[in-house]
């Protein structure tokens, strides 16, 4: 990801006057940063993730499962998840820009690009916004890991490398790592 301008902070109305994409940014602390196309594996694993947790959004009618849409989260960041998660009785609303308030799950696919951001600026920000449960997944490692929002900020709740299962106790669901990294999605 490539800064825009690195002297200047940013607003959410500067954001929100960008032209529509391509290319397309997000607002990370008051900076505009490029956001790459993801490479196929990652692309693979997002799918296959997304069709899980669509299927149970249908099954438990327990809220909304987006992906790719702008997350207003305060007026220096509006970040581009991976895949949001949005029960029923959360905080956050959808409406026609984007999600406003922190989901109560929010997935970030790790790229090389965007490792970075997702692993310490964007978890930082999730984190003291309020987001619930946090899953990074690592195509390249095959890892998935899932943090809980406790008193104490996030802590590791479930994880698994290669193989195995991981538990959201947000979501009360097991996912099989073999289902996301070797699905048929």
């Amino acid at each position: 990801m490539k800064v825009l301008s690195e002297e200047r902070k940013y607003t959410v109305q500067d954001f929100e006057r960008l032209p529509e994409g391509p290319p397309y940014y997000q607002l990370i602390n008051g900076e505009l940063i490029k956001t790459p196309t993801p490479e196929v594996i990652h692309q693979k694993v997002a799918g296959r993730l997304l069709y899980l947790l669509h299927k149970l959004e249908k099954e438990t009618k327990m809220g909304t499962v987006i992906h790719l849409i702008d997350l207003y989260l305060d007026e220096k960041n509006v970040f581009q998840p991976d895949i949001a998660v949005l029960l029923k009785e959360g905080k956050a609303k959808v409406e026609e820009k984007g999600i406003f308030g922190p989901p109560d799950v929010v997935v970030e696919i790790l790229s090389p690009s965007t490792a970075y951001y997702d692993l310490i600026v964007k978890k930082e920000v999730y984190e003291r916004v309020g987001v619930k449960e946090y899953w990074l997944l690592d195509p390249n490692r095959k890892t998935f890991e899932i943090y809980k929002n406790t008193e104490d900020g996030f802590k590791l709740s479930s994880q698994a490398r290669e193989k195995g299962k991981v538990f959201s106790e947000i979501l009360g669901i097991e996912i099989d790592l073999k289902e996301v990294f070797e699905g048929g999605v």
